[in-house]
């Protein structure tokens, strides 16, 4: 009996001590060595050094002059620490209706804007904190963002292509705009917004 008991701590700790400890330390060591950037958050930094954010999580931006990411559900919005989906189905009334009101805001705020409002601008993600949109819908932004910042939109437009990801090697996914590294290059190549103003 003393001896079975015996043998089970010792595996128990020789477990603990390989998958509780030795293990996450070489993990965490070899995405150290590998994916530095990556293995520390993806965290994006602006002209002067600061931390802004990070490529993985979008934020909510709402001056005219910034590209906006799609709405979220998490938390009272943009929430890393509450990341999710609203949960509502594709029957639910309150899912229409906020839809519609997100809709109408956009076609406002966006008057020159050609063609329908994107479906992925008016819906959040399961997430609720996807940092991309399609080029389509960053597109589609583009004559309120240069009407706002005094530029030329064809000037903002290709800003915009130019910031376009690709499938993820080439299979995966769908190509895809980062917002805020969008707005960070938007802020890089025609300055920034008036300082009073809120992102």
């Amino acid at each position: 009996m003393v001896s079975t008991l015996l043998t089970a701590l010792r595996v128990s700790a020789v477990t603990l001590a390989l998958t509780g400890v030795l293990y996450p330390l070489a993990v965490t060591g070899v995405a150290q060595v590998l994916f530095p950037h990556e293995a520390n958050g993806s965290l994006v930094k602006d002209d002067q050094g600061r931390v802004v954010g990070s490529e993985l999580i979008a934020q909510g931006f709402t001056q005219a002059s910034y590209f906006q990411p799609r709405p979220s559900a998490a938390g009272t919005g943009w929430d890393a620490t509450a990341s999710g989906g609203s949960n509502l189905g594709p029957t639910s009334r309150k899912l229409q209706d906020r839809a519609v009101a997100e809709a109408d805001r956009l076609r406002r705020e966006n008057p020159e804007a050609e063609g329908p409002v994107p479906a992925e601008l008016v819906t959040a993600s399961a997430s609720g904190l996807d940092p991309q949109v399609s080029p389509e819908a960053a597109l589609w932004q583009v004559p309120r963002v240069a009407r706002a910042r005094g530029v030329d939109p064809a000037r903002v437009r290709a800003l915009v292509l130019s910031r376009v990801e690709g499938r993820t090697f080439g299979v995966l996914g769908e190509p895809r705009v980062n917002v805020l590294t969008l707005n960070l290059a938007m802020d890089r190549q025609f300055g920034g917004p008036a300082p009073t103003a809120s992102r």
